[in-house]
Parts: C-alpha cells; structure tokens; sequence
C-alpha cells in the first residue's frame, strides 16, 4: 500500500511540475521492495531521479519526498 500511495503522490507532483512529460507507473514488472523513479528521454536514454534500494532500516527512508523528485527532474532537464 505505502508504494502505492507514494507512486501516486510523486506522480501528481511530477504532474503539476511538467505537464508536458508523460508519467507511467510501473511499464516493466518493479524489483521488489523498491522504490524507484527514472525520466526516459526523448533519445531513449534513461537518467535515476531517486532510488531507495540502497536506503533504510528505517524503511520510510525507501520511499522519497514528492519534492525531492520534482528538484532532481528539474535539474535533469536543465
């Protein structure tokens, strides 16, 4: 459930960020117990926004806040 709700909630934030931009949860089958978000560029290279399986105990600490994927996409498109 807690990936859920926070695939949801960094969706809307990356939503509200770059309308322009496409956001599909879970194209692939995910690897179990992580959290992570990547931006597929146009050139079809792909760049880590955030990645929690190397993070934790505490588990909280996989999952990332909204905010700090927005800042790492904006500085991915800069």
């Amino acid at each position: 459930r807690v990936f859920g709700r926070t695939a949801a909630a960094v969706s809307e934030a990356l939503r509200g960020a770059a309308a322009h931009l496409p956001v599909d949860i879970n194209p692939r089958p995910p690897r179990r117990n992580s959290f992570e978000v990547s931006l597929v560029k146009e050139d079809g290279s792909t760049v880590e926004l955030w990645s929690g399986i190397r993070k934790g105990p505490p588990r909280k600490l996989k999952f990332p806040p909204p905010e700090a994927v927005v800042e790492a996409l904006k500085s991915s498109l800069a």
